[in-house]
């Protein structure tokens, strides 16, 4: 993320929410890259915090990569951020375009342009900022509530149910 915004021209500012052991290499990537004035990092924050960090959002990126030994598996900031009407940007790791939908946009893992290339569509497209606000609220209202969730849970439950009566 840091390299797609140091390419990325025009207006911006980025705030980076939380904490861990990528914190200090970013923020000397960024000086190296001379955006460091341009990126605010705020410390771990408890989550009942976190939707008036979203309110202050245009756009949320979670550009995950894949590991060896983990893969992204579900990305739950991306629902908290479209039930705030922030518009998302994922990468293609794990769960994340299941969990997205067209409900935001995806890139290909570690793609820099690609990256850079969505979060300047985003800024520069008000339609389709305003579009995806609107369909990333409406599937985090309709797929991911508590109540859907336990919804979708009784279905399974009840499917299971029904498999193992049915069989001898």
């Amino acid at each position: 993320l840091v390299n797609a915004l140091s390419k990325l021209g025009g207006e911006w500012q980025a705030r980076f929410v939380g904490g861990g052991p990528h914190r200090q290499p970013m923020q000397v990537l960024a000086s190296e890259l001379g955006i460091a004035d341009r990126l605010t990092f705020v410390s771990q924050i408890p989550s009942v915090e976190m939707p008036n960090q979203y309110h202050e959002m245009d756009v949320l990126v979670l550009p995950s990569l894949t590991w060896p030994n983990w893969k992204e598996q579900f990305g739950r900031v991306l629902i908290e951020a479209m039930a705030s009407g922030v518009p998302v940007i994922g990468s293609d790791s794990g769960a994340i375009p299941g969990v997205v939908a067209d409900a935001g946009l995806i890139v290909p893992e570690g793609d820099i342009d690609a990256l850079k290339n969505a979060i300047a569509q985003i800024r520069d497209d008000t339609h389709l900022h305003q579009r995806l606000r609107e369909v990333g609220r409406v599937r985090a209202l309709q797929h991911y509530t508590h109540q859907q969730i336990a919804t979708q849970t009784v279905a399974v439950y009840r499917q299971m149910m029904s498999y193992s009566n049915s069989t001898p």
